[in-house]
């Protein structure tokens, strides 16, 4: 993401902007400090102005202070770090070669404060660290002490247990006995045995009472501890789990952005600066300015790179630092607009329209713009990946059944974005694309292309560099019946993941939108899908409840079972497609009683379910945006480069989108008339060529196939797309709109 700020100057000075801001307190032990410093990032831009902010024995910094909640563009543990004095306002820090950080306050008082906040910190974290590792081993100690008592305590328990049964038995004979004799002179001597075999018993009982008693005081003394403890170890490992799940993140984008970084000239690299000091060991890998990111040539760039990192990018680091002094401009992350225009109220005569609709396939009849939403179906199919990470989730799973239960979700979820949606997408013209480059923000890529006019029919390829590939072909069939309107995508979904080559396939649920005529519109997803792994024989069995007033189930719910090739169940899914799905593993399945219809229900006895996805909240005002989720606001956003078929420069929709309908009713009807000239020109040189086809169209980014593992036949992107984007190069894109 890109945050515009103001840059700084070289002739003026750092002190005239920082003292002009409130002073902050002096610090006290244990406090949280943040505040501006000027750091030094490379001999290009010199100091630049940073936020820092110094919490539990940690110095980290920022370009502004907004980035706090997402980018965190450096860290220095104060523990292991050294910090010296330059001048009255300059210092460094230092944890031994890796990071070093040349920072400038704006004054010798506020250096002061900073020194002193730091010092405090560094001997807070020493001292903690040191108590951590004592406590550590006195907790080991103690443990093992604890464990020592108790096993004594169970060995006694196991001789008193001894002892009771011993004694118990001779006591039992004893009574025996007693009842067999005769009153006489050896009842004496019976009785006297019994009392002392009772008496041995009774002791020994108590002897093993206490041992019980001392035994449970002291595992209910040590339970609460270790369960204190249990829980203080949880609670670091789900913070280093975060920690580490933030630092990715951080990798992750820099890596990306290395990748796609552009060299600058070579003059920077003039041998002429480092006799200047361009090779001094001030520099360090810094963060970026305003528009440009650049990396000094000797300090080490570790400082942003805290996660291993695949051992060729270490290779390419290390040839670019040691080679020559090559800054490398990184460019920034777009800023992606949250808001379109409000949506028009316009009046329209429904009936007047729709009566001779009834029964046809309503994308062979004109319907003006005050029925559609400003978006083509190419861009409503690449809102299929609103949910992706759910497949980078996937491609981690070292299960193909728990795969299985990831891909399930990211089916159900890409109906989501519909529960509010009865704006009817613009019909996409015959070679009209539309690509979705969020490489650089979420990984992936994708391309959609409109292949076939009538029956019309789109091809989508996305790919994401966390190893999984996604392609679909859909044809939309649609009938009017009077009260409602069914909307039937015909074609198949596959995700392919690269490391388990699993190949996954599906199609889609009907979709239909109720009360057409009277009433408020609202839409509902009924069906089945089979979600099958064609490498494994594994099988998701999806169902989408239709809605019924009648029914006390839950609205728009959807169940489903994961089997592996046997057909036996291995997981359950469950919940509703417009909020959350849950899945739970199967333990053990038996056949219940006969339900309504005289089938045998099957029942299944899971662990605890676990939420697999839930739906994001849509934006503010999205009422008023057609109901657009975060994602959907951003399709239609004008962009640079792309191809001149792609559907954000098609006229009528943009006219739409900015509320002139008129004229995007009229530029519609100037559009589809175009497009059908065209095609009756294509026509007529195919009966002159003697073409087995009356239609010989040939798609330009995706090629007809048969797929080998799922035997369906499909249109399969062939590449050259993201090529000619970079080249810039047209000429062979036709002309649409």
């Amino acid at each position: 993401m890109h945050i515009s700020v103001t840059p700084l100057r070289r002739v003026v000075k750092p002190q005239a902007v920082v003292m002009s801001e409130s002073k902050p307190p002096t610090p006290t032990p244990g406090d949280t400090y943040k505040g501006w410093l000027f750091k030094w990032t490379n001999y290009i831009k010199g100091y630049q102005r940073r936020w820092f902010v110094l919490s539990n024995g940690l110095l980290s910094y920022y370009r502004t202070q907004a980035e706090m909640g997402h980018t965190c563009r450096g860290t220095i543990n104060l523990a292991t770090a050294n910090i010296a004095v330059e001048d009255s306002c300059n210092f460094v820090i230092s944890n031994g070669g890796a990071q070093t950080y040349h920072l400038k306050a704006s004054s010798e008082v506020e250096r002061q404060r900073w020194i002193t906040a730091l010092e405090l910190a560094k001997a807070k974290a020493i001292h903690m660290q040191a108590e951590s590792a004592q406590s550590g081993g006195c907790r080991n100690s103690e443990i093992q002490s604890t464990l020592r008592t108790l096993n004594s305590k169970v060995e006694d328990l196991a001789t008193c247990n001894d002892l009771i049964v011993k004694h118990g038995s001779a006591l039992q004979r004893s009574l025996s006995e007693l009842e067999g004799i005769r009153a006489g002179a050896d009842t004496g001597e019976k009785i006297r045995q019994v009392t002392e075999r009772a008496t041995l018993f009774r002791i020994t009982s108590n002897a093993m009472i206490n041992a019980c008693r001392d035994f449970l005081s002291l595992a209910q003394t040590h339970s609460k501890r270790w369960q204190k403890a249990l829980q203080t170890e949880r609670e670091q490992r789900i913070r280093l789990e975060e920690t580490l799940e933030q630092l990715a993140k951080q990798h992750n984008h820099l890596e990306r952005a290395f990748r796609g970084a552009t060299v600058l000239p070579p003059s920077f690299s003039n041998p002429a600066l480092g006799s200047k000091g361009g090779v001094s060991g001030k520099g360090d890998a810094s963060d970026e300015d305003d528009d440009n990111e650049f990396f000094d040539a000797m300090e080490d760039p570790a400082e942003f790179i805290t996660v291993p990192a695949d051992p060729k990018y270490h290779r390419l680091f290390s040839l670019f630092f040691t080679v020559s002094y090559i800054p490398l401009e990184l460019e920034p992350v777009k800023q992606r607009r949250t808001r379109i225009p409000d949506k028009p109220n316009y009046y329209l005569n429904l009936w007047s329209i729709m009566k001779n609709c009834i029964g046809k396939e309503l994308s062979k009849i004109p319907m003006p713009v005050n029925f559609n939403e400003p978006l083509s179906m190419l861009q409503r199919l690449s809102e299929d990946l609103e949910y992706y990470e759910l497949l980078d989730k996937a491609a981690k799973c070292q299960s193909s059944l728990e795969q299985m239960c990831y891909v399930a979700a990211f089916t159900v979820s890409s109906y989501s974005t519909t529960v509010h949606r009865t704006g009817k997408p613009f019909n996409p013209l015959l070679g009209e694309t539309f690509e979705l480059d969020r490489l650089r923000e979420c990984g992936y890529r994708s391309l959609c292309e409109q292949v076939s006019h009538h029956p019309p029919a789109a091809a989508h390829h996305a790919i994401s560099e966390k190893g999984w590939t996604l392609r679909q072909e859909i044809t939309l069939a649609s009938k009017f019946r009077g009260k409602y309107l069914s909307i039937m995508p015909l074609g198949s979904i596959q995700c392919i993941f690269d490391k388990s080559k699993n190949h996954y396939s599906w199609k889609k649920v009907t979709t239909t939108v109720h009360n057409i005529i009277v009433g408020k519109l609202w839409i509902d997803q009924s069906g089945e899908i089979d979600v099958v792994n064609h490498k494994t024989g594994d099988r998701c069995h999806l169902k989408f409840a239709p809605y019924s007033y009648f029914s006390r189930d839950i609205p728009r719910k959807v169940t489903g079972v994961v089997t592996d090739k046997d057909g036996k169940a291995h997981y359950v899914l469950s919940g509703t497609w417009d909020e959350k799905m849950e899945f739970s593993r199967v333990m053990q399945s038996s056949k219940g009683e006969n339900g309504t219809e005289g089938k045998q229900r099957t029942v299944y006895q899971t662990l605890k379910a676990k939420e697999i996805w839930r739906k994001n909240p849509l934006p503010e005002g999205a009422e008023n945006m057609y109901y657009f989720s975060s994602l959907a606001l951003t399709l239609n956003e004008s962009e640079d480069g792309v191809a001149p078929t792609d559907s954000r420069r098609r006229p009528d929709q943009r006219l739409m989108e900015e509320g002139r309908w008129d004229e995007a009713n009229a530029e519609k009807q100037r559009l589809e008339e175009k497009q059908r000239t065209v095609r009756r020109e294509r026509e007529r040189e195919a009966v002159k060529t003697a073409s087995t086809h009356q239609d010989n169209y040939q798609a330009l980014w995706f090629e007809k196939t048969d797929d080998p593992v799922s035997g369906e036949s499909l249109h399969v992107y062939k590449g050259g797309y993201w090529e000619a984007k970079e080249k810039g190069s047209w000429d062979m894109c036709p002309d649409i709109f």
